[in-house]
This record gives structure tokens, C-alpha cells and sequence, in this order.
């Protein structure tokens, strides 16, 4: 039997090449993954490992001591540094400080983006140098209009020392001379990031506090251990608002960090795999169901001589792990190509990704032979069970063995439970504050109970297209009855079509609608013409707010600023805002209460807080503010939180006297014209031109927004591409086999008048039926999820609006179409070049 089933593989490799594809493509997909998922976290921890080189020891800030905020907010002062560079065992200690630094180019574009550009402190030991940072060119920083910059932004940009360069930190423009370019191997910088130095008492005024730093770097002396260094350390410190940690710990944890943020991409892409490999088991199934529905005289013939039901399962299984195996080790071969290509295709787009070899884990080659195997022989076992259970005799005298009408019936019933219960699982999941469980329950049964029940749904959907068929003549009327003559064939094909629709119309459905929800939110909530903050999102300078709100243009400003005080037993975060202009700038929905005149102590908070804290209008609580005063504050509104304003607001007079250091997180604006251009340029210009400071209108942000979700989904789109490239190699592999099926008939037809454009016609008209087929149920399916998770989204995003994408739903039905018409290429040239009497006497 073992070789009667190689023999069989070597006798259908044609008809087993799509099988092949299919499955190498989905290995291919999970292969891809491993290899590019490993190759860029060993490439970060690599990065980050030679950031802590240097460090034997570090002491930070202790962030989990709550006794420390508010009112006892933790430094790193120079007394801790000297005496960390005292303890014994300790060659040296550095004080370091970092923060947001943007650069401008010679444009006046922002090199980099986001967090990648960073600034720090140049801190000399004492032979004048900092060895973290080798000077190339150039000196040192000092004082506070110089500074330094790595030699790979400086190369990019096209500095020279002795330029003057446009930077930004915290919103105002500061023109600084460049005396120095560095070299490093900062995690940042290798990354693609930039790195600017200042000399330690400017970055210190810049970054955190006079006279203070965020962390200190103990290296140890010869012969010292980083335990032993660290234990020494410890006794120097504090009690309270600092601690120590082993530079092998520190490296340790961020490789750990590292691993976590990509076992999340990881696993976000390995579910794109496993929908391309689920589609993928529709076409294997459906090969083989085909392949032994056309050898059911063979099978009947080795029953008829001795085989057992058993071994006639082996002889198929056995097929399908051939098949199986040889798709894997392809797939491998292809997925290390795809990590590779992907890696190039991240550094050729800009991406701060650090430089690193290709990484195959050998996991990946476990891992794609067992997926690739099992998958196949899982897919090919019913298929194999179905030809043991046909008796010889009954097999030797007919070559198709139709269903019976009890089977179909059980089949039907089955389908129609699931369906129901997963339908009645969505709508009652709905109807929950958290059905997020309950909901994915239901869709997988939805799912499941509608492939059951597709081969029943075909014959009526399909008789809808009647009346078009019937315009192509002879051609379009065979076309339907073949589409119709096997339900199970044509419902396997459809479904994997469906499948892929389904998933990509929902996602359409749910980002277009919390899109619009969004967009809504921010034009029914704010009044302001412009919202000004900085462009990687960290904090403003308040001289920001100070120059707009002088500008004649501007009628009202009010900057957000954020401080934690003690509210009871737990840490919260007040939002401060210009009390005597908030009302021209934002339109909150108010519950209970009002916004009334919010000055001194009174205090607006969301609906959400109330409720938790079990607040009303005319509750009085205490406060411990950030520099551990303490007062009593008066709710006299309570809003509808949202997205952009929720928690507790208050006026910024009353807040600024309690903070340490004072920060805006935005700046809210309105002017006189409104937004126009002409306002916008000026707005722009009274700040400096700086590239660093984000000056939004409503359609900015509302363009924003789209360009945030038309990401995603382009993104989506292409991840479940592969699971649509395995449909079209499923609608291929019918047609193909069911051309050779029907050799026979097909010649028939051509002595009888049909000629090869009848055939091709005829071929292609089905596969046009068969793919709208699925594209119909895959969208309707796709539209019903979209609207059930918007449901449970409108819970939390009050404005969410349903929004059906008529446009793209057409599209994907265009494109379904098109897969069905491209997908008869091959077949239907195959059966118009049969040879009409070869074809007549085949059996």
C-alpha cells in the first residue's frame, strides 16, 4: 500500500501542484514570521546590549515608591553621584540626562521622528572626555548654546562643525552651534535614530531639573563584581526614591522587554498565517475528496483483492504526507527568503531598525515541517475515511457515489444549530457591557455553521445568476448546472474565498465606523480652530501658550497640563486648563452640573470618575497636590468623558502654584477668521517655523485619523492577501480537476456542436459564479460581524456611528469576480484543447 500511495503522488502531481502551493505558501507565511521576528529582536537586544557596556551599576529614580508622590518627587543629585563614585569597587560614576531633542535639517525638516531623536548630557571624566562618546570631529559642548551630534545624523543632514542648527526640545526654536560629531554605540543611533549632546548643566535645565539627573552609571574597578559593586552602592543610598540594579539585570530586562513587544508582532502575524493555512484545508480537502471520487474503481479494485478500510485510509494519509512534506521544506526555503526580504524592505522604507544577521531559530524548521505535515494530513483524513467507507461492489459500479439523502438532512441540521446558536451568541453578546468572549464564541460558530450549510445555500444563490447565464447562451446555462451539480464541491471552494472576505469586509466595516466615531468626537467636542502640540507627543514649553495668546489673531488659548496629587488612597492625575477661556474652546456634554465659571477651587470631572469616587455636583474632597500642599476642591459639573477631555479638570491658576515644573501637554487655540490658511501660516510663523510643533486644524486632525486607520487597513490588506492568493489557487485546482473529471462530457459537447470558445466560455462563467459565490457570503458575513463588534465598541466610544463602505464593498465583489475570472484562465484553456475524441473514450 505504501508504494501503491507513492505511485498515486507520482500519477497526480499535476493535480496535486495547487495542494502544494497552497500549503507551501501558508509555511511559508509562519516560516517567514519566525525568521523575521527573530532577526529583528536579536538585532534590538544586540543594540541595547551595547548601550550597557559601560555599566556596571545603575542608579534611578524608584518609580514603584508611592511615599514619594506627590510632594516628594525623587532626584538624582550630585551628592548621590559623588558619593556613588566613592564606594569601594568603583572605578567611575556618570551622570546621565535624556529627553525629547528634534533637529532640523538644512530644509528646516525634522530629521527622524518621534522618540528617536533624543538629546543627552556630555559628561567629561577626568582626562577631559566622555568615552561613551568619541569625538570624530570638532570639541566638546559648552555652555548653553553648543552642542554635539552623532556622526551619522550629522553625515545625513550635512553638518559640519561650526554650523548653526535648528533645534527644538520642548516647542521654542533654539539656534545652537555645532563644535563636535561624535561616534557611538547608542541603541538609538543604531536604530536610525539621532543623538544630540549638551554640555551636563544645559542638558540638565533642559531635561530635568538644575543640579539633578535621571540616572547614574557606576563602572566597577578591576576585580570587581557587579553584585559586589552593587551591594556597595546600595548602602550609599537613600532610603527612599532611588534604587540600584546590575547593569547584567538591566540588559537582562530589556532583552526581556524586547522579546515581549515582538511576541506580540509575532503573534499578530502567525494568526494571518493560520488563516491562510485554515483556507488552505479547504483546497486540500477538496483535492483529495476529487482525487478518490475519481479513483473509486482503484479503491474499489484494492478493496476487491484484499485491502482492508484501513489500509485504503493509510494509502490516502500516506499521499497527503508526501504532498504535506514536500510543501514544508519548500515553504521553509521560501519563508527564510520572505524574513530576509522583509528585513530589507523595513531598513529601505526608514525604519529605525537596528543593522543585524538573518536569524533562523531552529524552531523554525520544527515548526514549519509539523505545521505543513499535519496540516495536510488533517485536511486529507475525512476525504480518506470517505473512500474506506464505500463498498467494492457499490464502487465498481459507479464512478461518482452521490450522497445520501439521510446524510445530507444530518449535515443540514448540524449546520443550521451552529449557525443559530452562533447567531443568537453575537446579538445576545451585543446587548453586554463585556461580550467580547461571548461574541468571538458566536462568530466561530456563525462560521462554522455556515461552511456546513454553504452547499446548501449554493443551489438558490446561485439560481439568482440564472437569468444573466441564460444571456450567454448554452455556455451560461451548463455553466450553472455544473456550478449546482456537486453542492459540497463548489460550497469547499466558495468558502475558502468566503473566508478571507469575511475577515477583510469586517475589519473595513469596524475602522470606517470608529473612524467616523472619532472624527465626530473631535468636531463635536472641541471649539478651537487649531490644537498645538509637539510632534513626537511630549510635553510643551508654557512659553507656547504665552507667545500665541499675545498674537492679534488668537481670542483665546488655554494650555492642557497634567500633575498627579493624592486623592484619597490612590495617585491621580489633574488636568489643568485656562478656566476663564475653556467654554470657547471645547463643548462638553454635561451630565449633571455645569462648566460655569471654573476658577480657585471648583473643578469639572468626567462621568466615569464620578461614579467611582461617588461625586455630585456641590462634593467637596480633599487634594494633596504635586509639592505635597494640601486643599479642597468643589465639583460643580460632571461631563461625558471622551477621548480627547476626561478626569478632573481645573483652572491652571489654581494648579501652576503646586507644580515643580510646569509643562503643556497641548495648546488649544481660537481665532478671530477661523481656520483658514492664511491663519494656520501665521500661527506657524509666530512660532518659529519649527518642524519640531504640530499646528492642527479640525481636518488635520480628522486627515490624521483617516491617515492612522487607511494604514491599518492597507496593512491588514496585505497580511490577508496570502489567505485570497490561496482561495484563487483552491478556485484553480476545482476547475483543473474538474475539467479532467468531466473529459468525457466535454467531448461530447464538442461533437455535438460546441466549439472552443463554447468551452472556454462555459469554464470561465463557472468560476465567475463559483468566486461571487463566496464573495456574497464572505461580505454579507463580513457586514454582520462589523456591525456586532460595533456594538460593543459604541460602549466605550460614545460618538460611533456605523458607517457601511458601499464603495469598497463593491470593490471587494470586483475583486471576487476578478479572482474568478482569472482563475479560469489555465482551466478553461485546458478543456477547449482536449481532443474531442480521446476525450469521449476516456472513462
Amino acid at each position: 500500500m505504501f508504494r501503491t500511495a507513492l505511485r498515486n503522488v507520482l500519477a497526480h502531481k499535476a493535480r496535486l501542484l495547487m495542494t502544494v502551493l497552497a500549503v507551501m505558501l501558508g509555511v511559508a507565511f509562519v516560516s517567514g514570521t519566525l525568521v523575521f521576528t527573530s532577526t529583528i529582536s536579536d538585532a534590538y537586544q544586540a543594540s541595547s546590549q551595547k548601550g550597557f557596556d559601560r555599566v556596571d551599576v545603575a542608579v534611578r529614580p524608584r518609580s514603584d515608591d508611592h511615599r514619594g508622590a506627590p510632594g516628594r518627587t525623587p532626584r538624582l543629585d550630585r551628592k548621590l553621584l559623588d558619593a556613588a563614585a566613592r564606594v569601594p569597587g568603583a572605578a567611575s560614576a556618570t551622570g546621565t540626562v535624556s529627553g525629547f531633542t528634534a533637529i532640523a535639517d538644512k530644509k528646516g525638516e525634522l530629521i527622524g521622528d518621534g522618540f528617536s531623536t533624543l538629546g543627552g548630557n556630555y559628561f567629561p571624566g577626568k582626562d577631559g572626555t566622555d568615552a561613551r562618546y568619541p569625538l570624530r570631529d570638532g570639541t566638546a559642548p559648552k555652555g548653553p548654546h553648543e552642542f554635539a551630534l552623532d556622526a551619522h545624523t550629522a553625515d545625513k543632514a550635512g553638518y559640519k562643525v561650526g554650523d548653526t542648527v535648528r533645534i527644538s526640545v520642548d516647542g521654542p526654536v533654539r539656534e545652537q552651534k555645532l563644535t563636535g560629531v561624535f561616534t557611538t554605540d547608542d541603541g538609538t543611533v543604531a536604530a536610525g535614530g539621532s543623538l544630540a549632546l549638551f554640555d551636563t548643566p544645559t542638558a540638565q535645565k533642559l531635561f530635568a531639573a538644575p543640579g539633578t539627573f535621571s540616572e547614574i552609571d557606576v563602572t566597577a574597578a578591576p576585580g570587581t563584581s557587579q553584585t559586589a559593586l552593587k551591594a556597595a552602592v546600595d548602602k550609599v543610598l537613600p532610603k527612599h526614591g532611588a534604587e540600584a540594579t546590575t547593569g547584567r539585570q538591566l540588559a537582562d530586562d530589556q532583552a526581556k522587554m524586547i522579546a515581549e513587544s515582538m511576541d506580540g508582532m509575532k503573534t499578530g502575524l502567525l494568526v494571518f498565517a493560520g488563516i491562510a493555512l485554515f483556507v488552505g484545508v479547504f483546497i486540500i480537502a477538496n483535492t483529495f475528496t476529487m482525487l478518490v471520487a475519481q479513483r473509486t474503481k482503484e479503491l474499489a479494485l484494492l478493496r476487491a483483492v484484499g485491502a482492508s478500510r484501513r489500509q485504503v485510509t493509510r494509502s490516502v494519509l500516506i499521499e497527503a504526507l508526501v504532498v504535506g512534506a514536500v510543501a514544508a521544506v519548500t515553504g521553509l526555503a521560501a519563508g527564510i527568503g520572505i524574513g530576509a526580504a522583509l528585513r530589507a524592505l523595513m531598513s529601505s522604507t526608514g525604519a529605525t531598525v537596528p543593522d543585524g544577521p538573518l536569524v533562523v531559530p531552529p524552531s523554525t524548521f520544527v515548526i514549519s515541517l509539523l505545521v505543513g505535515v499535519a496540516i495536510t494530513v488533517l485536511a486529507a483524513w475525512l476525504p480518506g475515511r470517505r473512500a474506506a467507507k464505500i463498498p467494492p461492489v457499490a464502487a465498481m459500479n459507479s464512478v461518482h457515489a452521490t450522497a445520501t439523502t439521510r446524510s445530507l438532512v444530518v449535515r443540514n441540521t448540524i449546520g443550521a444549530l451552529f449557525a443559530g446558536a452562533g447567531a443568537a451568541g453575537v446579538l445576545i453578546a451585543t446587548g453586554m457591557s463585556d461580550g467580547k468572549v461571548v461574541m468571538s464564541g458566536g462568530a466561530v460558530l456563525l462560521l462554522i455553521g455556515v461552511f456546513i450549510l454553504t452547499p446548501l445555500l449554493s443551489r438558490p444563490l446561485i439560481a439568482v445568476a440564472a437569468p444573466v447565464l441564460r444571456a450567454f447562451g448554452i455556455s451560461g446555462t451548463l455553466a450553472r448546472q455544473n456550478a449546482v451539480r456537486n453542492p459540497r464541491r463548489t460550497a469547499a471552494t466558495a468558502s475558502a474565498l468566503m473566508v478571507g472576505l469575511t475577515l477583510i469586509t469586517g475589519m473595513t466595516v469596524i475602522a470606517g465606523s470608529v473612524q467616523k466615531g472619532i472624527d465626530k468626537m473631535a468636531t463635536d467636542a472641541l471649539k478651537a480652530d487649531y490644537v498645538v502640540s509637539m510632534a513626537s507627543r511630549t510635553p510643551l514649553s508654557p512659553d507656547v501658550a504665552k507667545k500665541l495668546s499675545g498674537l492679534d489673531e488668537v481670542t483665546a488659548v488655554s494650555p492642557l497640563r497634567n500633575s498627579p496629587a493624592r486623592i484619597g488612597a490612590g495617585t491621580t492625575y489633574l488636568t489643568g486648563v485656562n478656566g476663564p477661556d475653556f467654554g470657547k474652546l471645547t463643548r462638553l456634554d454635561f451630565t449633571r452640573g455645569a462648566l460655569g465659571d471654573l476658577r480657585g477651587d471648583k473643578v469639572v470631572v468626567d462621568d466615569a470618575t464620578a461614579k467611582e469616587k461617588g461625586w455630585k455636583p456641590g462634593s467637596r474632597f480633599p487634594v494633596t497636590y504635586e509639592d505635597g500642599k494640601q486643599g479642597t476642591l468643589t465639583v460643580s459639573g460632571v461631563y461625558q468623558g471622551n477621548e480627547i477631555l476626561r478626569g478632573i479638570l481645573l483652572d491652571n491658576a489654581t494648579l501652576a502654584p503646586h507644580q515643580k515644573q510646569i509643562t503643556d501637554m497641548q495648546v488649544m487655540v481660537k481665532t478671530t477668521d477661523g481656520a483658514t490658511d492664511a491663519t494656520k501660516d501665521a500661527l506657524v510663523a509666530a512660532l518659529g517655523k519649527n518642524p519640531a510643533i504640530s499646528v492642527s486644524d479640525k481636518q488635520d486632525v480628522s486627515d490624521g485619523i483617516a491617515k492612522m486607520f487607511n494604514l491599518m487597513l492597507n496593512m491588514l490588506y496585505g497580511l490577508l492577501a496570502m489567505a485570497v492568493i490561496v482561495a484563487v489557487l483552491g478556485v484553480i485546482n476545482t476547475l483543473a480537476m474538474s475539467v479532467f473529471e468531466r473529459s468525457q462530457e466535454i467531448g461530447m459537447l464538442r461533437a455535438i456542436g460546441l466549439d472552443r470558445r463554447g468551452v472556454k466560455r462555459m469554464v470561465r462563467l463557472e468560476s465567475l459564479v463559483i468566486s461571487l459565490f463566496g464573495g456574497v457570503l464572505g461580505i454579507g458575513l463580513g457586514v454582520f460581524f462589523g456591525w456586532a463588534a460595533g456594538e460593543l465598541i459604541s460602549g466605550s466610544l460614545a460618538t460611533y456611528e456605523l458607517v457601511l463602505p458601499w464603495g469598497r464593498m463593491g470593490v471587494f465583489l470586483a475583486m471576487a469576480a476578478l479572482v474568478g475570472v482569472l482563475a479560469a484562465l489555465w482551466p478553461a484553456r485546458r478543456a477547449a484543447r482536449l481532443n474531442m475524441l480521446a476525450s469521449i473514450k476516456a472513462e
